[in-house]
């Protein structure tokens, strides 16, 4: 979090570029001034001097600089008038004038402008507290677990979207829960929350993961918006070390990486996203595997492996995973997120984007 000004208003920071094109732009009218007086009776280019201000309000998030900058442009306007004595009136009257009106216009905008920055940055730190009281991160280390999750909202802004995870420990074990709510916005949010709150409470209670997935079908059914639905992963990881159960509802499936190899965890049949059981009638299926020391398990919402390169294609994460190197779960993930923003340039995530790994050590 960045720190805040000395009004409160978070502090600009210019690119390179930027500061380098202010910078000639003042020094253009530095020459402007020299070349007037040089220039002789009769002529002048003061009117010039207006951009002053604008420049200077380009910036700072402090309306006193424009200010300051526009009287010394109209300092500046004064002298060279007084050199030029062959000035017509009009010209006299009317370029202090323009100096004042745009000094006082370019503060004004340095004032509305740092009035909405402001808000945004408390829009941005209400925005970081309900990321962290909604997606709690895990716990680095559960038994001969090592966990990390990471999470990237399209919205340039957002700190927190439709996707979403969760990681509890309960008397039968870590349980598991990465889903992606439809659609987005605040919806979204609100129904990503109410899963994670159905699913913290239900992972205590509930021994079985497909009834468990049950309940939270029929949490997302019983809201006022029964349309929505969710896409979700469940993983139910036996404090014993026994099989490892997976629930898939309609979402893409982990990958198992074992031994360099990737390979989809796929259901033993199709079954609905959340809110959507009732259309079949079935429950959601479980599916076993035996994990194994060194195994790594990926969790990721379409967000990933929807991403789009320039030509349209889809981020290949089952084929690019193997190639992919971290120390740690976390430094794979940051592997993953950097190949994806590679892979899609500067078009950006269309779609949030969350990707979770578990890997079973010693």
């Amino acid at each position: 979090m960045t720190a805040d000004g000395p009004d409160g208003v978070p502090p600009l920071h210019l690119p390179r570029r930027t500061r380098l094109l202010l910078y000639g732009s003042l020094l253009l009218l530095v020459a402007a001034v020299v070349a007037a007086l040089a220039i002789g009776p009769g002529t002048t280019l003061a009117p010039l001097l207006a951009v002053a201000p604008v420049l200077a309000g380009a910036t700072t998030r402090q309306a006193r600089v424009p200010l300051l900058v526009g009287a010394a442009a109209l300092l500046a306007v004064g002298l060279l008038e007084s050199a030029n004595a062959q000035l017509p009136p009009s010209v006299r009257i009317s370029v202090p004038v323009t100096v004042l009106a745009s000094t006082l216009a370019s503060a004004a905008s340095v004032v509305l402008v740092a009035a909405r920055e402001r808000e945004l940055f408390q829009v941005r730190t209400v925005a970081e507290a309900a990321q962290r009281a909604l997606l709690r991160p895990p716990a680095e280390r559960i038994g001969p677990l090592r966990i990390a999750v990471r999470y990237v909202a399209a919205a340039a802004e957002a700190r927190i979207g439709g996707d979403l995870y969760a990681v509890v420990e309960t008397r039968f074990g870590v349980r598991i829960l990465l889903g992606d709510v439809q659609g987005h916005g605040l919806p979204a949010v609100e129904t990503a929350a109410d899963v994670l709150g159905v699913f913290r409470e239900a992972a205590r209670t509930e021994p079985d993961p497909g009834r468990l997935a049950e309940r939270l079908d029929a949490a997302l059914t019983a809201r006022p918006d029964g349309d929505r639905f969710a896409t979700a992963l469940l993983l139910d990881v036996a404090p014993d070390r026994g099989p490892v159960r997976v629930v898939n509802c309609g979402h893409p499936p982990p990958l198992l990486r074992r031994a360099g190899r990737v390979s989809e965890l796929e259901p033993p049949y199709p079954a609905p996203p959340l809110g959507l059981l009732g259309l079949t009638g079935d429950a959601y299926p479980t599916r076993n595997f035996e994990p194994e020391p060194g195994d790594l398990l990926l969790l990721h919402t379409d967000g990933v492996s929807e991403a789009r390169d320039a030509d349209g294609r889809f981020y290949p994460l089952a084929q690019r995973l193997p190639h992919l190197h971290g120390g740690s779960p976390a430094d794979l993930l940051d592997a993953v997120l950097a190949d994806v923003g590679g892979w899609v340039g500067a078009a950006g995530l269309a779609d949030d984007a969350a990707v979770l790994a578990v890997r079973w050590e010693l």
